[in-house]
């Protein structure tokens, strides 16, 4: 395995990959998506166990995907139970996937618990446990705060996380190796990883305008309502099917040094 360090534009190609890998299998991918949307969702249901639990998985679920993908780019038709692969690789695979779980959920809960000396839990309570985000809870300076220090303590986590369930599970890396193998690629390519980020938001961004102009034309506000949470869902699920390429991209097979 080798680390590649590719040019900034290839951040767009992740993005051009990401969609027309998507739309040739729109429905399977999309699918998929909502399957894996779906089992995320009814854990949290539970308060705090499920939540953590939810966490645990994401990794091994995000590479159900990310191997979603590369079928798909072997013309084949993605099946339901490509989203277990990172349970299905062998015993040792599924233990590393498992102790990358378990790293994850601790890494999410430490950057929680983090945020909570800001506004004295409300946050961290609010995703652990559920419950109605009040207007008034929103605008508290305090709140604000601690969802911000969430978001930028996030960052560093899911550099780390980025690359790692497909390093244990098409590499066979061992779980904080692969930690670090992620976070080196992820800083060695950060302008091409810069431009990708930019060029979905920008694309969520639009994405949301069009439905807007479409309502207002219309002279339906709610078909904004109705309309923008499948169209973002269908975008996320464009998103993480340009996973797969800012991996593949990254590394390569073979034999050599590795990173």
């Amino acid at each position: 395995m080798k680390l590649n360090i590719v040019p900034a534009r290839t951040g767009v190609q992740w993005f051009k990959l990401g969609v027309r890998t998507f739309l040739k299998q729109p429905l399977a991918l999309s699918g998929l998506f909502f399957m894996f949307m779906a089992v995320m969702s009814v854990l949290t249901l539970v308060p705090v166990l499920g939540n953590v639990l939810a966490l645990a998985l994401l990794p091994g679920a995000t590479l159900g995907l990310m191997a979603a993908t590369e079928e798909t780019t072997k013309g084949k038709f993605p099946m339901p139970t490509v989203l277990l692969s990172a349970f299905r690789a062998g015993r040792q695979q599924l233990k590393s996937m498992l102790i990358l779980g378990l790293l994850y959920a601790a890494g999410f809960m430490l950057v929680l618990g983090i945020s909570a000396t800001v506004d004295g839990g409300k946050f961290a309570h609010l995703y652990l446990m559920g419950g109605a985000m009040t207007p008034e809870s929103v605008m508290e300076p305090d709140f604000q705060m601690a969802v911000l220090m969430a978001m930028v303590l996030y960052m560093p986590l899911s550099l780390l996380f980025w690359h790692a369930p497909a390093l244990v599970h098409w590499h066979g890396i061992a779980p904080v190796k692969s930690l670090f193998f992620s976070l080196v690629a992820c800083l060695r390519n950060f302008w091409a990883f810069t431009v990708y980020s930019l060029v979905w938001l920008g694309a969520f961004i639009a994405m949301g305008m069009v439905v807007a102009i479409l309502a207002a034309l219309i002279g339906s506000p709610e078909l904004v309502t109705d309309i923008m949470f499948p169209m973002a869902m269908l975008m996320a699920a464009m998103f993480f099917t340009s996973i797969y390429f800012t991996f593949s991209d990254c590394f390569d097979s073979g034999t050599g040094d590795t990173p």
